[in-house]
């Protein structure tokens, strides 16, 4: 029968399709990787990975397997997470994945509350895009999201944490810069700038930009929120940014300003997502509690959400 060790190894080709950033992700030699995955073919008696010298594939067989193993390895997982969850909450690691919109600006206002009252939790943090994190945390390589909701995904369970709204971010020399809140109808004739497609907040300033009659730019588009605050700086156009971002990198710049709309301003609900059925709902549920009280006292730009 195949090692764990053999499954992983496999999972890992299968979601690389490269030897050497499989073996990487694996914490191991790529001869390694490679004999184990010879080794369980010739245990199969099947070949799984098709070689060649420009790419890898798998062999329908090998796609199977590897999804099967995959299953595998997330139940292996959940008996250790039911082991340690008798012993302790929150006093193991936590592979937590964030969006990029989010993670720098958020984690720093929380960490220090979790690490005083937890010194044995452990954060293993991976910021990706929404369609990579998703699957990371269906297919059990990771084990929590702070991520946009809504998720309406049947296997997964959310619970809000805070409504975080968007300001108007413009060059300090700009005419709206003088104002202190801005009505939607002042961005008329203005070119917004967003990030680029992939990213639940481009898909936010988009409807937006709708809503109120704003060109969207899609000849520049950024890669990130600091790339499109210097896009800003140079007068490209503006931009439309969550307030914890704007707490830590606009609030303090010189060359931009963020003013908030005026009236009810448009918002984003970020919250916590998990597998339904996970062995450590009891953690996640007490973490939010936590984070919550956290941002209570260090956030106020932010509307934090009771429980539903």
């Amino acid at each position: 029968m195949p090692s764990m060790q053999q499954l992983r190894y496999l999972v890992a080709v299968a979601d690389q399709l490269h030897f050497r950033r499989a073996a990487e992700a694996c914490n191991v030699t790529q001869p390694t990787l490679s004999a184990q995955i010879k080794e369980l073919e010739l245990r199969l008696d099947t070949i799984l990975v098709e070689r060649s010298r420009s790419k890898v594939m798998m062999t329908p067989t090998g796609k199977e397997i590897a999804e099967r193993g995959r299953r595998i390895l997330r139940e292996v997982a959940e008996i250790e997470s039911i082991a340690k969850s008798q012993k302790a909450l929150l006093s193991s690691v936590i592979r937590l994945g964030v969006v990029q919109t989010v993670g720098s600006y958020f984690l720093p206002l929380v960490i220090p509350d979790l690490h005083r009252q937890y010194p044995k939790l452990g954060l293993y943090v991976r910021e990706g895009l929404p369609d990579v994190l998703l699957p990371s945390l269906e297919d059990g390589s990771l084990d929590l999201l702070i991520f946009p909701l809504p998720v309406t995904r049947a296997e997964l369970e959310t619970m809000p944490l805070f409504r975080e709204p968007i300001q108007v971010v413009v060059p300090s020399d700009h005419r709206l810069a003088s104002e202190t809140e801005i009505d939607p109808v002042m961005l008329r004739g203005e070119i917004i700038l967003s990030l680029e497609p992939g990213h639940r907040l481009y898909e936010l300033v988009r409807k937006i930009s709708d809503d109120y009659g704003v060109e969207l730019s899609h000849d520049y588009e950024g890669t990130s929120l600091d790339t499109l605050r210097q896009m800003v700086a140079t007068g490209m156009g503006l931009s439309l940014m969550p307030a914890l971002y704007v707490k830590s990198e606009v609030a303090h710049q010189d060359l931009v300003v963020a003013r908030p709309f005026r009236g009810t301003a448009p918002s984003r609900t970020i919250g916590m997502v998990w597998r339904k059925g996970t062995s450590r709902e009891e953690e996640y549920r007490l973490l939010s509690s936590l984070l919550c009280k956290s941002l209570m006292d260090r956030a106020p730009e932010v509307t934090v959400l009771p429980e539903p």
